[in-house]
């Protein structure tokens, strides 16, 4: 009873979402998550209404797990010029320079962000500007934290340019567990800063390009906030 009372209330939370705006939601959930959140949910009651206790508690932590995986909370952006925001939650993993290549123009200035399973992972525009290219690459699935994952992983890359010409390159990288890569964005499309453009399912990272010349504010280590925390500036 117990089980069925608590599953009852989070399908009915999740259901309530379709009828709420992104910034007016009960529970703040990727879409992408509903349809996982709710089988677990669903196999959580009918093992709870069984009499199935041990299978209704594991169904009824991969819930809430989901829940937390797929988790959306609204952001404060910061609105100082220039400013570039991260794309994603987690910890910095490279800052530094890199050359022309498949994914970048021209020699650029690289930060990468490794989001972890406990990490929320969903994708925002670092930058307001207009999305030129939209690119998939197929790939390996090499651990995100690793620097060749960057060059060998599935991917996904997104090119921004802002009003004053200034080119930016986000790039949705799979890792060892993320298999799913989601861009929701599309050429020609005009976004705002920390505007959400997509989510990688289950541990990835997320890799921004920027203009040589861009200020970085951030060091390896970091813990950034996707669409919060800046990561430099736009000279």
């Amino acid at each position: 009873m117990i089980f069925s009372c608590l599953e009852s209330q989070i399908v009915a939370m999740i259901l309530s979402e379709g009828s709420r705006s992104a910034t007016k939601r009960a529970i703040p959930v990727a879409p992408e998550g509903y349809s996982l959140i709710g089988a677990s949910a669903f196999a959580t009651a009918i093992f709870a209404v069984l009499g199935l206790g041990l299978p209704a508690l594991f169904f009824l932590a991969a819930t809430f797990f989901l829940g937390m995986f797929f988790r959306d909370p609204e952001r404060v952006i910061p609105e100082e010029a220039g400013a570039v925001v991260s794309p994603a939650d987690g910890k910095v993993v490279e800052v530094g320079v890199v050359q022309k290549g498949d994914l970048v123009p021209e020699e650029m200035l690289k930060v990468s962000v490794f989001m972890s399973v406990f990490n929320v992972h969903v994708n925002r525009i670092p930058a307001e500007g207009t999305v030129t290219d939209v690119s998939y690459y197929p790939g390996k699935f090499f651990s995100a934290n690793l620097d060749k994952a960057s060059r060998h992983n599935e991917r996904n890359a997104v090119s921004l340019e802002t009003s004053d010409g200034r080119k930016l390159v986000v790039v949705q990288v799979a890792g060892l567990i993320a298999r799913r890569i989601i861009c929701r964005i599309l050429k020609g499309d005009r976004l705002r800063r920390g505007e959400r453009f997509g989510i990688i399912c289950f541990g990835s990272r997320v890799d921004i390009y920027l203009p040589q010349d861009a200020q970085p504010v951030v060091s390896v280590g970091d813990k950034v906030l996707a669409g919060t925390s800046v990561l430099g500036y736009l000279t």
